[in-house]
């Protein structure tokens, strides 16, 4: 009994399938293949840190030091002892010794000067000469002359009689002053000179909007000539530009 149950034991252990011990072994090949293509598929990348370290180039040396400078190089020159000449006796002394008398040099000029020299001059100077050596300044120049008078203005009134209209064109109007309801006189200072024309315009009073205007209008004004005792004068006037809205 013993025995049967042994041997019957044994034989429920044993597979009745042997396609199971195909495909165990498949299975397992596939995954010893995989744990091994895996590493190689999935490789891993090396620091980067580590890659800059190999590839940086080491730096370069440091330049040699500069060669010391030369000492200039002092030169000696050797000093020339000069030996005293010595003095030689003659061999011989002539008796007579040859003078030489050189003949007067023949007068430069006539004899008393030349014509349209100067008394007291030198032989062989120069015509214009300086007497002397005395150089005499130059003479003044001649004083500029005197600025003529100012002209003489009078100013209106008094004696003066009023100056008299030829030509006024009236001003225009300012625009801005327009839309701005601004009105009003605006007083200027002129010369009227000994033409009738305006000269020297000077603004006294008036609005800033209304002088432009004034000063561009009074300038086109022409005046009879003012007389005094016959005579046309400039005269310094006022003159009054007044600008009024209508309605």
């Amino acid at each position: 009994m013993f025995e049967d149950s042994l041997l019957d034991y044994g034989g429920r252990g044993k597979t009745k399938k042997p396609w199971t011990v195909a495909c165990s072994f498949v299975i397992q090949s596939l995954v010893t293949g995989i744990m091994v293509l895996v590493p190689l598929i999935y490789t891993e990348a090396l620091p980067k840190h580590q890659l800059m370290t190999f590839l940086m180039a080491p730096p370069p040396p440091p330049p040699p030091p500069p060669p010391p400078a030369l000492a200039p190089k002092v030169r000696i020159m050797p000093k020339v002892i000069q030996q005293p000449q010595e003095m030689v006796q003659p061999r011989s002394i002539p008796r007579q010794v040859a003078i030489i008398k050189e003949e007067p040099l023949p007068p430069s000029g006539p004899v008393g000067g030349v014509v349209g020299g100067v008394l007291g001059g030198i032989e062989g100077g120069t015509m214009g000469g300086i007497l002397g050596n005395i150089v005499s300044a130059p003479p003044p120049p001649p004083p500029p002359p005197p600025p003529p008078p100012p002209p003489e203005r009078v100013r209106v009134g008094g004696q003066v009689q009023s100056a008299k209209l030829v030509a006024q064109p009236r001003p225009q109007y300012p625009p801005l002053a327009r839309q701005a309801r601004i009105q009003g006189t605006v007083r200027l200072e002129a010369v009227i000179s000994k033409d009738g024309a305006i000269e020297e315009l000077k603004v006294v009073s008036g609005h800033p909007l209304l002088i432009q205007s004034a000063i561009d209008a009074v300038k086109q004004w022409r005046y009879q000539p003012t007389q005094l005792n016959g005579v046309a004068v400039e005269v310094v006037t006022t003159i009054d530009v007044n600008f009024t809205l209508g309605g």
